[in-house]
């Protein structure tokens, strides 16, 4: 269930006659519970109350008491041991007339009527598995708005199918729009008297809905004609109390979709709703999902929470506004000399869907300008902060509808709170009819026609067939001399899932060459908002993926933005950015803010720390500005060559399972000599097996005597003769070989390719000669077992985290940029020694515990005490190699790797050449 659906559930039990037997457990189902579920609550099988009440494991205890014991009932709960056995999250107790809970773990109570627990349904969400923030815990409101308008965006649809065809989408997008508007309008006194908007439809519109739409475009046609033009504009009497909006609103067809009495019924239902507590900055991002068929399963979910939307906009401008604010004082010259900055300032989100950052910008900004006001004395002073100074663009035209009106609303409650109802009411109307939202590709307009270059004025254009909002492609509105700061939260869309007009815009933007192939979508936006720096100097700073800070990306982004003069005066290292959806694992991001002002500031924030520092590396680290450069050999000479394994490409005519080769040489004993074990990634870590057919050219024409075997060959050559790619056409003259050997019959090291999430350490294994290493694993043929001692270190797992592409938080390891940039001193054979007894102890420590598997012994929680303690001693014999004692931390360990790398690869302190590559 998501958000929505729970929030109508509870609202419907609330309403329903209080039962004291039965409402734990319709409380649980209304918060997703299957009968299943219930039946053994129910049952007693998996209650676990001890005070007659409900208690699911994990989860919630619930009692029903006599009336007037609620508050010493919710008390017994929180003191009871099951509770505690259970490891219950909320304890909740009522008599029917009044409700309390207590999230355990918080310390966050609830205290009200019983028929008014539904106003506090996000407070209960974590119990559906939705994480939620304070202001969904605080007001149901826009959950419960989102829900209720989108039942009605259904309804209309089945009515009027037409409208819900691309063509007619955007009609009905606007039309919602506009009810929105009117339903907010009436309950803020923007329209005067009361309920007008509702009482006139169920006046003048009949029961059974037939003239519902005639109505309503009626009240839309009155609000587009200007009061003395109502004379002559044929308009019914009963419209005339309703003020002239337009501001391009309600400009543009009138017509309205025709309802059912269902629908009418949602829409009065709706009106009666009270859109006085409208919070524009979570509301924009939930309606959206209404009118997307896509996103309509997680409705209600699509929220970003302003604590997160702050730590982009807060070190991109906002911080810096406080403390000039500060060195202000009651300085009366000073804080105009603000006041007029603020004035001038322009927030521009090209990415802006519905309008939250530009939302929390303009609220933070007027609150800053509404404190200047206050110390100057001028607290009814009209705010100088126009609207037109938030910018955005959109792709979806619903969204940048709702970024505007959402903007507009947010400026209205402003002026309630900072200057009073009435001042607001007296400047609110008409609404200005210049468009600051531009709907289009973001990645195919031209940002500097959308935001251009102060003083001067421009008409943008785009390539493709988009409009604005409401057919205004006029920009001539400037502030002269301000400042641009350019923020969002692009389209997650990793290299390999971006449709083909997505590659499209990524070849655009980086005019040409391959490298934009294994960029993620974001990466795009740092380009534009760079070349969009050379015109018109702007600071900028998105939410972003965090591997375009790791592997191959950050060479392909920062070439590029050091070369234009950018760098990046703060980040935030990577925190899971997740949706309220219980089914959303979230996003690994970061934060990256960039400027041509050497003169910031510079600070990485982790969490809640805030370290200053000279330079930030684009690994969001302290450091030089330069990023790590693919490499065919080792930068320490004493590492071996890596080298991904031996790839197939056979369709599985080559490889077995354990029963396949078993069956195999149950009927063909003689069939050994040709099978060799085969593992990558999975294999290493699972510890699981399967097997390969190796066969050289001497032992073919023996193999092809063994009917399994030449079925198999057989197979492989009919796969790859039919591929469409002639590299693998052209290997099905060797069917009974690997397309791609590598193997070597020597000892080795094989290292996974990525990593699980929050393992401590890279975990290569050393093999035999035998074992075949696929391409799902790098492999180093050696005997020189110290090498596992390196791999295996915290160091390496540092440096590895860093600086290889990202998979979730772990690592996608890469042979030519993790391993072969990898800084390693010069190893003395004492410090070769030391290393291969390390790795020793690494290996006994693990087959100590067999048949645990990597993954087992590796787990985080559960990691043995004796394989703890042999990397420690790892740890510790290797960093002492570099610094004479153990590292105090990750973040001396990284700068040291990257200090030693800058020198490695300047030829301060380079290792000598090894032998191949001099005779090379």
């Amino acid at each position: 269930m998501n958000a929505v659906e729970i929030e109508e559930a509870v609202s419907a039990l609330a309403e329903r006659p209080f039962d004291p037997d039965e409402f734990p457990f319709a409380f649980l189902e209304a918060f997703g519970n299957k009968e299943t579920t219930l039946k053994k609550l129910r049952s007693g099988t998996s209650n676990k109350s001890d005070l007659k009440g409900v208690l699911q494991t994990n989860n919630i205890h619930i009692a029903v008491c006599a009336p007037g014991e609620v508050t010493s009932t919710l008390g017994a709960l929180k003191a009871s041991p099951a509770t505690s056995r259970a490891k219950a999250k909320f304890v909740l107790a009522t008599d029917g007339q009044d409700l309390e809970a207590e999230d355990l773990a918080s310390g966050e109570t609830v205290a009200c009527a019983y028929r008014d627990f539904p106003d506090h349904f996000g407070f209960f969400l974590p119990l559906a598995g939705i994480t939620t923030v304070r202001q969904i815990r605080e007001n149901a409101f826009d959950i419960k708005a989102t829900g209720r308008l989108n039942r009605l965006y259904i309804e209309l649809l089945k009515d009027n199918p037409a409208w819900g065809t691309a063509a007619r989408r955007p009609d009905m997008n606007h039309f919602m729009a506009r009810l929105i508007f009117s339903f907010f309008a009436e309950d803020t006194d923007i329209f005067s008297g009361t309920n007008l908007f509702t009482q006139t439809i169920e006046t003048f519109s009949a029961k059974d809905s037939s003239n519902t739409h005639e109505v309503i475009g009626e009240i839309f046609r009155a609000m587009n004609t200007k009061i003395e033009h109502r004379s002559t504009a044929n308009l019914p009497r009963w419209v005339n109390d309703f003020p002239y909006v337009n501001g391009g609103l309600f400009s543009g067809s009138t017509e309205v979709p025709r309802f059912s009495k269902i629908a009418r019924s949602y829409l009065l239902h709706i009106a009666n709703l009270d859109w006085k507590k409208i919070n524009p900055d979570i509301f924009g991002s939930m309606i959206q999902a209404v009118a997307d068929d896509e996103e309509r399963g997680a409705l209600g979910m699509h929220y970003t929470s302003v604590p997160n939307i702050l730590k982009v906009l807060n070190p991109l401008f906002l911080d810096d506004l406080r403390e000039k604010l500060e060195e202000a004082g009651d300085n009366s010259r000073k804080l105009l000399n603000l006041r007029n900055r603020m004035a001038r300032i322009r927030v521009f989100d090209p990415a802006c869907g519905s309008g939250n950052f530009l939302v929390i910008a303009y609220k933070q900004m007027r609150a800053l300008e509404a404190e200047i006001n206050r110390r100057r004395g001028e607290t009814d002073r009209r705010t100088e902060i126009p609207l037109t100074n938030f910018r955005g663009i959109e792709l979806r035209d619903f969204p940048a509808e709702i970024a505007r009106l959402a903007l507009i609303i947010a400026e209205y409650q402003c002026d309630v709170l900072y200057r009073g109802q009435k001042e607001a009411l007296a400047e609110f109307l008409p609404l200005d009819a210049q468009n600051w939202i531009t709907c289009g590709n973001a990645l195919r307009l031209d940002w500097l026609s959308i935001c251009p270059p102060t003083g001067t004025a421009v008409k943008h254009h785009a390539e493709d067939l988009f409009h604005t909002p409401l057919d205004q492609a006029q920009i001539d509105f400037e502030n002269e001399g301000g400042e641009t700061f350019i923020c969002g939260n692009p389209p997650f869309k990793g290299a390999r899932k971006q449709t083909k007009s997505q590659k499209e815009d990524m070849e655009r933007v980086f005019k040409g060459g391959h490298e934009y192939k294994d960029c993620d979508y974001v990466v795009a936006w740092y380009i534009k908002a760079s070349e969009y720096s050379n015109v018109c100097p702007s600071d900028f700073a998105f939410v972003s993926t965090n591997s375009i800070a790791r592997g191959e990306q950050v060479q392909h982004l920062w070439s590029r933005l050091y070369e234009a003069g950018d760098s990046i005066f703060f980040c935030h290292t990577q925190f899971k950015w997740a949706n309220n959806a219980s089914d959303n694992a979230g996003v690994w991001c970061v934060i990256i803010g960039v400027t041509r002002r050497r003169g910031r500031q510079r600070a990485i924030f982790s969490e809640d720390t805030k370290r200053e520092v000279l330079q930030i590396s684009p690994y969001l680290i302290p450091g030089a500005e330069e990023f790590i450069k693919k490499s065919d050999w080792p930068l320490a000479s004493d590492l071996p060559k890596l080298v991904s394994g031996n790839m197939a490409r056979d369709d599985g005519g080559l490889i077995m399972d354990e029963d396949e080769k078993r069956s195999l040489l149950s009927a063909y004993p003689q069939a050994s000599r040709i099978i060799r074990p085969l593992i990558g990634t999975t294999e290493v870590r699972q510890g699981s097996r399967r097997w390969c057919l190796w066969i050289e050219d001497s032992d073919y024409e023996e193999a092809m005597q063994i009917p399994i075997v030449r079925d198999r060959i057989q197979h492989v050559r009919t796969f790859r003769e039919s591929s469409k790619a002639k590299t693998t056409q052209g290997y099905a003259r060797w069917p009974y070989k690997f397309a791609q050997k590598c193997h070597l019959n020597q000892r080795s090291i094989v290292v996974p390719k990525n990593t699980m999430d929050g393992i401590p350490y890279i975990t290569p294994i050393y093999v035999g000669e035998e074992t075949v290493t696929t391409d799902l694993a790098f492999v180093a043929y050696t005997e020189e077992i110290w090498v596992l001692s390196v791999l295996s270190s915290t160091l390496h797992r540092v440096w590895s985290e860093a600086i290889s592409g990202g998979l979730g938080s772990g690592v996608r390891y890469s042979s030519q940029i993790t391993y072969n940039s990898f800084p390693l001193p010069a190893l003395t054979t004492g410090q070769k020694l030391s290393l291969k007894c390390c790795a020793e102890d690494i290996l006994s420590a693990r087959e100590a515990h067999f048949p645990a598997t990597i993954a087992d012994l590796y787990d985080p929680e559960g990691m043995p005490a004796n394989l703890h303690e042999a990397h420690e001693r790892n740890d510790e014999v290797l960093e002492r190699i570099y610094i004479g004692r153990t590292f105090k931390n990750d973040t001396e360990r990284l700068e040291k790797l990257f200090e030693l790398y800058t020198k490695m690869t300047t030829g301060q302190g380079t290792p000598k050449k090894r032998k191949a590559e001099a005779s090379a």
